[in-house]
């Protein structure tokens, strides 16, 4: 293991001009903050480039060790199983993040750093991946293979190099390929200096959801909900699991236990020319998540884009952003497709569960104090800024027998208290957007949710926690006669189910992306033991 050393990372270049403009056309409030599930495919220019669209983020103390958070962000949604030859790399020239903010100002005090090289061995020799039986994560069989390096940067800009090369799980190409892919999987586990762990790979889709909710909210029938539509599919992972002290304010997890997160992915710009593709200019960040939906389901069309291109502490410039959560569209669909009544606005419930975080030291409806950094012993309370992230209080144990509905089902330690792989956030949310978290009563009208209840393979009980991926096609008979069997009998045993579906593979086409990250302001300096 590399041991860790310091390195410069350069500042990054203020907005560019067009997010200056968006900025001047939507000034003044606070952003979003409403949601009800996933980031697949949220935004038009995102949607172009699947290799570093960020689809899920999920945090949690780890069940098995609860000293440590687990962190799982997942890229690349909808990934077809046997999508070969190429299959499903981690994009070169990017950028993938993992920010945590501790003490409210939504800057990130730590960023994990994840960026990905490929060794292809196949040149003009086969198209395979493999050209052979894939028994170990080194096998010389295994053609296409592909490193990380992990870099931790502190809120100065100045960083360190934890792992500086560890390979990636390769793509799951098939049962005679790969006949023991978990073996591999555990393989691509590599350690972190300080006691932590680190994967990259593919796994099973964690996110589960009937997803015709975006045909006029399941056709105007709730009666005909209940298809995983994320069933089989696969998609990149990335999950690290830290110990609880290092990602504290101060260093200090029983005085300051909340910690705000989320994930961004940053892209170089393509130049291309016949046959080839060149990364070129400053890293422009492309996508970005906290909360599950939240640019999915509560942005306007025209304002995903945007959202995508914004970090935390540039929320409060979008007043429409806001504007969409204190008088939320959902309800008001619910409204007239079921005749259920939407709650009354403004709805500062909703400001206080996705931008300020549950608190009594914000002025908000929901009398608790659960996961706000305001919560924080030695936060500064006059440099909070509400912003959209994921926020989770490291001090509330694990539950020995998790409630789907998290918060809301008598469960502390489930979403919106971060998010664990088995939080149903398609029905946690619509309560919320109902109402249910002011009034502590869920709506009976809708307690039934989505009909999904849980994940189509089960989790893992340890690192990295998210299931294999499957290695099996969509529509495959086998899977044909999984579904029917599913409808009538109610979801299989995990493990007996299969597939994926192809999500459409899209060059990027040389997009120039309009908006970059803010530069990192110095401030004190950090005193982790990294």
């Amino acid at each position: 293991m590399q041991q860790p050393h310091t390195v410069r990372v350069p500042r990054k270049a203020r907005a560019t001009a067009a997010l200056l403009a968006v900025g001047a056309a939507l000034a003044g409030g606070l952003v979003p903050g409403s949601a009800t599930a996933s980031s697949h495919r949220e935004a038009p220019l995102i949607a172009a480039d699947p290799t570093v669209d960020n689809t899920d983020l999920y945090a949690f103390v780890s069940p098995d060790k609860p000293d440590t958070v687990t962190i799982v962000a997942n890229y690349f949604g909808f990934q077809e199983p046997v999508g070969g030859p190429n299959f499903y790399p981690w994009a070169e020239n990017a950028h993938y993040d993992i920010n945590i903010d501790n003490d409210g100002d939504a800057k990130p005090d730590l960023t994990f750093r994840y960026t990905f090289t490929t060794d292809d061995r196949r040149k003009n020799a086969t198209f395979l991946y493999n050209n052979g039986e894939v028994t170990s994560i080194n096998d010389e069989n295994l053609l296409f293979r592909q490193n990380y390096k992990l870099e931790l940067i502190d809120q100065r800009g100045a960083g360190k190099v934890l792992i500086k090369s560890a390979r990636s799980a390769p793509s799951n190409t098939g049962a005679a390929s790969m006949p023991d892919f978990r073996t591999i999987r555990d393989q691509a586990i590599a350690q972190v200096p300080g006691g932590g762990l680190s994967f990259a790979g593919p796994a099973e889709d964690s996110f589960f959801a009937d997803l015709r909710v975006f045909d006029l909210l399941y056709g105007g029938d709730l009666s005909k909900t209940g298809q995983d539509t994320l069933r089989g599919f696969n998609v990149n992972t990335i999950a690290l699991q830290i110990p609880t002290h290092l990602l504290a304010l101060k260093g200090d997890a029983k005085r300051n236990p909340v910690i705000g997160l989320w994930a961004d992915t940053e892209r170089q710009s393509l130049k291309l020319s016949p046959g080839k593709a060149k990364a070129e200019g400053d890293f422009v960040q492309v996508s970005r998540l906290g909360n599950p939906l939240v640019n999915e389901v509560v942005a306007p069309a025209g304002l995903k884009d945007a959202f995508n291109g914004l970090t935390p502490d540039q929320d409060g410039k979008v007043k429409a952003l806001l504007d969409r959560v204190t008088d939320p569209e959902l309800p008001k669909l619910i409204e007239q497709i079921y005749k259920i009544q939407a709650p009354a606005g403004p709805r500062e419930d909703l400001v206080e569960i996705f931008l300020t975080g549950v608190t009594t030291k914000a002025g908000g409806p929901i009398k608790a104090d659960l996961n706000s950094q305001l919560n924080n012993a030695d936060v500064m309370a006059h440099m909070f800024v509400p912003s959209e992230m994921l926020r989770l209080n490291m001090a509330v144990p694990p539950t020995a027998e998790p409630n789907r509905l998290g918060v809301l089902g008598g469960d502390n330690q489930g979403f919106p208290n971060g998010r664990r792989l088995t939080d149903d956030v398609i029905d946690i949310a619509i309560q919320a957007m109902e109402g249910a978290a002011q009034s502590g009563n869920l709506v009976q009208a809708l307690a039934a949710g989505d009909k999904v209840d849980a994940n189509d393979v089960a989790f893992e009980q340890r690192f990295p926690y998210v299931a294999v991926p499957s290695n099996a096609a969509v529509n495959s008979a086998v899977q044909a006669q999984v579904e029917t069997k599913s409808s009538i009998l109610g979801d299989l045993p995990a493990g007996a189910l299969i597939g994926g579906a192809l999500g459409a593979l899209v060059l990027l086409g040389g997009t120039v992306y309009l908006w970059r990250k803010r530069p990192t302001k110095a401030r004190h300096r950090s005193t982790r033991p990294w």
